[in-house]
């Protein structure tokens, strides 16, 4: 599990979401949009819900556990992206989405 750093929070979440998060996070900030960003916790940590507000002006650090670069997955990445750009924010969701043929 790697981390996400968020001022003085840390917030545990999976190299590979980290990486998609990277991704979107870094489009977003790069054009100046700001939004919010949520998730629930897992079921053995009481199903919390969680949200943090993301602007160019917070700071994050993402801290993978591996040093390898996992494959990012661009139909999950734009079905991440396209909620971000919705009134609730970025909602972090299963990747329930296939590679596209180009990426496998």
């Amino acid at each position: 599990m790697g981390r996400l750093h968020y001022g003085n929070h840390t917030f545990e979440m999976d190299d590979r979401l980290l990486a998609h998060l990277q991704l979107i996070i870094g489009v977003k900030l790069r054009r100046g949009e700001n939004f919010f960003m949520a998730w629930k916790t897992p079921p053995s940590s009481g199903e919390r819900r969680q949200a943090i507000w993301i602007d160019n002006g917070a700071h994050l650090y993402f801290e993978y556990a591996s040093g390898l670069e996992p494959e990012l997955n661009m139909a999950w990445a734009e079905k991440l992206a396209d909620s971000a750009g919705k009134g609730g924010g970025l909602i972090i969701m299963a990747e329930d989405l296939p590679l596209t043929p180009d990426e496998s």
